[in-house]
């Protein structure tokens, strides 16, 4: 069967699952494989919950018409997908960077979709599988579609430019995280690059941070570059306070002079200043800009601010790498409060680099006077000096509980394996 075949059974069935545990009646099966699972093992009761068809790469041992055998499936999928972007005459916005990728989609989103049918990756679904389900669920009346893509080795990005076909695209920040696949610092910036290379070559246009120098270097030849920034670019703007909810003012580029957010962290201003620039770009009202920043609640432990009892929790445990450890380390330190209590979860995929990531934090941290810190997992046990190190977020949270702070101002954060969400635990009635 042919991708354009195979490509009017989607359009007869345009619901993609890959998990039976999430399948509905109707959806079209993809029997993907990976490490500790086979999905080919699953086909056939993915028809008996209901699936349209079944698509498959290894031999079932039944004869069913809505078995579909194809020579791979994860690269079927991909190529259904570039098939159904294809179809497409709208804007494919692609973001992918270092930090703040995900808050700056969802920012983005919001804006856009407040005046044009935008489709967007849900949550992180950001890789090799989760670009073209993205894709996949864009429907006949979109508008828009905002694509984010993650990327942890070299020609990753690249190969999702190839799916998306970007015709604008952001790279929200070039730091340290994935040193380990990228192989260093000039390899993540070469990877993150690689959409940039994609807008380079077909005449895409670039929406960039003006302060990055680097981001300067990077886009040279791109074909429209919109720049944003704290003092130059289409849209300018600055903190205006940061205690501990962000407000920005705006300088140039809008009607309205600021924006009171609710998100946490100084960090979160070029995510808010390129959302304003892309809103503008695309002709949505100031009103609703302003309206639809605004109203933004962070979720999924990304950047949230959250009270119990006496305590006040910014809770920013999604990931972390040392570029935004540092940078959260760096705005809890400047928040008015006393008691402030931080705890950090390991970093990983830092490969060499891990254990000397870790000390500077510690460096760093020494220059503050936290009232206590707390370091869990990953290489802090390597680098916890003189801190109190737990082998997991479960032996955080007990001992938290025992101590029974009041009135703390507690940051968490720290990389999603290490589930730091669970620290919660210790202030839950």
């Amino acid at each position: 069967m042919t991708i354009a075949e195979l490509y009017q059974v989607y359009l007869a069935h345009p619901s993609v699952q890959t998990d039976t545990r999430k399948l509905k009646a109707g959806d079209i099966y993809f029997a993907l494989k990976g490490g500790n699972f086979n999905g080919n093992h699953f086909a056939l009761q993915a028809l008996q919950l209901g699936a349209a068809y079944a698509v498959i790469d290894e031999d079932v041992d039944a004869q069913n018409n809505k078995l579909i055998k194809v020579d791979n499936v994860l690269e079927t999928l991909q190529q259904l997908a570039k098939f159904h972007r294809e179809q497409f005459k709208i804007p494919f916005i692609a973001i992918t960077g270092s930090n703040g990728k995900t808050t700056t989609k969802e920012l983005i989103h919001a804006v856009l979709s407040s005046t044009y049918k935008t489709y967007t990756t849900e949550g992180n679904l950001n890789n090799h599988i989760g670009v073209p389900l993205t894709i996949l669920k864009i429907k006949q009346d979109a508008e828009m579609a905002m694509i984010e893509m993650g990327a942890n080795h070299q020609k990753e990005i690249e190969s999702y430019c190839v799916i998306a076909q970007p015709t604008h695209g952001i790279i929200s920040n070039v730091g340290k995280a994935h040193l380990e696949g990228f192989g260093g610092a000039e390899g993540i910036k070469k990877g993150k690059g690689e959409l940039y290379d994609f807008l380079r070559n077909n005449k895409g246009i670039a929406f960039a941070f003006d302060d990055y120098d680097y981001l300067h270097e990077m886009s040279k030849g791109i074909h429209e570059i919109i720049w944003y920034g704290t003092q130059h670019g289409a849209v300018a703007g600055n903190i205006k306070t940061s205690q501990p909810f962000l407000e920005v003012e705006i300088n140039k580029g809008a009607s309205f002079k600021t924006i009171t957010t609710k998100l946490v962290g100084d960090y979160n201003l070029p995510n808010i200043l390129c959302a304003v620039t892309i809103g503008k770009y695309f002709n949505v009202a100031d009103e609703k800009i302003q309206s639809s920043l605004q109203n933004y609640t962070p979720s999924n432990s990304r950047s949230q601010l959250i009270e119990i009892g006496t305590n006040k929790i910014i809770l920013d445990a999604y990931n972390a790498n040392p570029s935004s450890m540092k940078a959260a380390i760096e705005n809890f330190a400047h928040i008015s409060a006393t008691n402030k209590i931080v705890v950090l979860g390991g970093m990983m995929e830092l490969g060499e680099d891990s254990i000397s990531e870790h000390e500077n934090l510690l460096n760093l941290i020494s220059k503050y006077n936290f009232k206590s810190v707390l370091l869990v997992g990953g290489d802090f046990k390597k680098a916890h000096g003189s801190y109190m190190y737990f082998n997991n977020a479960e032996e955080a949270a007990t001992y938290l509980k025992q101590q029974d702070f009041q009135h703390s101002y507690l940051l968490i954060k720290g990389s999603r394996s290490v589930q730091m969400e669970k620290i919660l635990n210790a202030y839950k009635v």
